[in-house]
């Protein structure tokens, strides 16, 4: 199996309208791996000025997808996903980095961190996420 380039898999999320409405881009991307980033802007908060869950979530089933990608092949599906909000996200940046955990013929299992980074760059979890993605290849 070919292993995508950085910049094959940002040809691909640039394919993906919502991706780009939302600014997402891939920082990392390899060997099991991939983070995922988006620019906190006021549009993505929610009423009390956090960033909103949904583009937490948005940004955990992308990077598990990613992740898995780089292990099964490009074809991939999400097969479904938890997350664990922990605090607000607030700050100029989300980050969310996912990593294999395991991989079959058919499927892997990835986890991902999500963290908000402040103008001094300073991290701060704010939320965890599991999901299980599928190979879309055919038999």
């Amino acid at each position: 199996m070919t292993e995508l380039s950085l910049q094959a898999a940002q040809q691909v999320l640039d394919s993906q309208p919502f991706s780009v409405l939302l600014g997402a881009r891939l920082t990392a991307f390899g060997g099991g791996a991939a983070t995922l980033e988006i620019g906190v802007r006021e549009e993505l908060r929610q009423q009390n000025g956090f960033l909103h869950g949904g583009v937490l979530a948005y940004a955990a089933d992308n990077s598990l997808t990613f992740a898995a990608g780089t292990t099964l092949g490009p074809a991939v599906l999400t097969g479904g996903f938890s997350i664990q909000y922990i605090r607000p996200a607030t700050g100029r940046t989300l980050s969310a980095r996912a990593v294999v955990v395991h991989t079959g013929r058919r499927q892997a299992v990835a986890r991902c961190d999500l963290y908000t980074v402040d103008e001094e760059g300073t991290e701060t979890l704010c939320a965890v996420a599991q999901g299980t993605v599928l190979s879309a290849r055919t038999a």
